[in-house]
């Protein structure tokens, strides 16, 4: 079941890339202090994550800050190297952190897991945002459809939080 608004975020083991470097940590240290958007993707330099998804969350940084957010975090089911290189290639470092998710444990403990094992990726993240407020989610959008970036988007995390 997906996390609902109004619980805990979950404390799993993952890796935390920023600009500092990765470390490990767990998803409770990372998301649970302030207030945090969380965005998840399936892949990192997957067409619409790659494209789309975290280009959006890059350009919006100041405006997400401006609007109260402490920490910008994305999610992704992929080995720390691989997220390291996404996030240093897309200049997202200093503006956005990541956690490395390797093996989908965070993402299956949040209920945002999703299957794609049909094309050769596995189990991923579903494309997801969280708004969460000191350790407990306010609010959960899971895109509908593949390759859609509408509910997750920073655009919607921005009219959510100025609403």
């Amino acid at each position: 079941m997906t996390i609902q608004p109004g619980q805990k975020i979950v404390s799993v083991q993952v890796k935390h890339v920023t600009e500092s470097g990765v470390a490990d940590a767990t998803s409770a240290d990372i998301l649970g202090n302030g207030t945090v958007v969380f965005f998840t993707v399936p892949g990192a330099f997957t067409p619409t994550c790659h494209l789309n998804h975290l280009p959006g969350y890059i350009a919006a940084a100041e405006k997400l800050m401006a609007a109260g957010v402490d920490k910008i975090v994305c999610g992704t089911v992929n080995d720390h190297h691989v997220v390291k290189a996404w996030a240093e290639a897309t200049g997202a470092l200093g503006q956005i952190e990541f956690i490395a998710d390797g093996l989908g444990e965070l993402a299956n403990a949040l209920g945002l897991e999703r299957d794609l094992t049909g094309g050769g990726l596995g189990m991923r993240f579903n494309r997801a945002s969280l708004l969460i407020r000191d350790g407990v989610v306010e609010r959960v959008n899971v895109e509908g459809a593949p390759g859609e970036v509408t509910s997750s988007g920073a655009p919607a995390m921005l009219e959510a939080l100025e609403a």
